[in-house]
């Protein structure tokens, strides 16, 4: 049985352009960006660069952005100090001090909020950070690796990713195609499927019949290699194929087609009604406030040495504190 990693580098020419890519790029132990609609196997192949890089001995841990609030997401990465006034009464390393000598994956980092984004930043520039509550800084060397669907160059237009961290994570950006666009995998990823969870659920008896197979190589996939994976799951568990074929046939093609229509129309409308200097200089205004926000938090307050920490003087703090009405 060929391998799921084997499949996804076959078969499609793009895919196979990618492993190229990630052959050189699992050894130069840099950040990377790797984007793509949910379940093309953005993770996957975020392992995949792990593996074959020299950290592969060392740990490989993930944490996902998408759903979670700010404060839990800055806990997740960070850890946090013991703090009997803040109702923490212990250390908790966090997963960037877990994932030393390793990698971090950040999944869905674009729903990351900006003082987070900062401190993620100061990782991969320094190799420092400070758990939350925490005022010592600790050294990790730890890879970053970040996914997401979304178009993060929007977020960054709208001043909710800064820019900064952008450019650091997109020195190598992999955009994995969605798998209407590399169909020619369809089949061996169904066999591949459907002999794993044959095996796994012990259904001796279960067929992938040619009637099922190709309507699974005509549908169009929007949830990708995750809804496929969960749609042979069911034909191994004995789901009617004709229930499984309708379920299929229901969703028309040209709904993908008029998503990317409407992205495409998004940026028209994006280019037209606003000034990018204008943008850009909001953007660099909030993340400057959340910086400042940030800093605050960490020194309790203590406007003289946020400001010394941030570099400025007193006086250009209480005059930003103002500005942005942060009292």
């Amino acid at each position: 049985m060929e391998d799921i990693s084997q499949i996804l580098f076959s078969y499609n020419p793009e895919m196979m352009g990618i492993k190229a890519v990630i052959d050189e790029v699992s050894s130069a132990d840099i950040p990377v960006l790797i984007k793509g609609e949910e379940g093309t196997g953005k993770e996957l192949i975020a392992k995949i660069i792990h593996l074959n890089s020299t950290r592969k001995g060392k740990p490989f841990v993930k944490v996902n952005c998408a759903g979670l609030h700010k404060t839990i997401i800055e806990s997740e990465i960070f850890g946090f100090e013991k703090n009997p006034l803040m109702g923490i009464h212990t250390n908790k390393p966090g997963k960037i001090e877990i994932a030393n000598g390793g990698t971090l994956l950040i999944n869905e980092i674009s729903e990351m909020d900006m003082s987070t984004q900062a401190k993620i930043l100061q990782v991969i520039q320094d190799k420092v950070f400070s758990r939350v509550g925490g005022e010592k800084d600790i050294k990790v060397d730890t890879r970053i690796i970040a996914t997401t669907k979304n178009h993060i160059e929007s977020s960054i237009l709208e001043g909710r990713f800064m820019e900064d961290l952008f450019f650091k994570l997109n020195v190598i950006n992999i955009t994995i195609p969605p798998l209407r666009n590399r169909k020619e995998q369809i089949p061996h990823l169904s066999k591949f499927y459907f002999d794993y969870y044959k095996k796994k659920f012990k259904k001796e008896k279960a067929i992938l019949s040619n009637k099922l197979l190709k309507a699974i190589e005509e549908y169009t996939w929007p949830g990708n290699i995750r809804e496929l994976e969960d749609t042979i799951k069911q034909v191994v568990l004995d789901r009617s194929e004709d229930e499984i074929i309708k379920q299929i046939k229901r969703y028309r093609p040209q709904d993908s087609e008029k998503k990317e229509n409407r992205e495409i129309d998004l940026y028209k409308e994006i280019r037209e009604n606003f000034n990018l200097k204008e943008i850009g200089k909001r953007a660099a205004e909030e993340a400057e406030k959340e910086i400042i926000r940030a800093t605050l938090n960490e020194t309790r307050w203590n406007r003289k040495n946020a400001a010394k920490l941030l570099n400025i003087s007193y006086k250009a703090l209480l005059y930003k504190i103002q500005k942005y009405r942060m009292e």
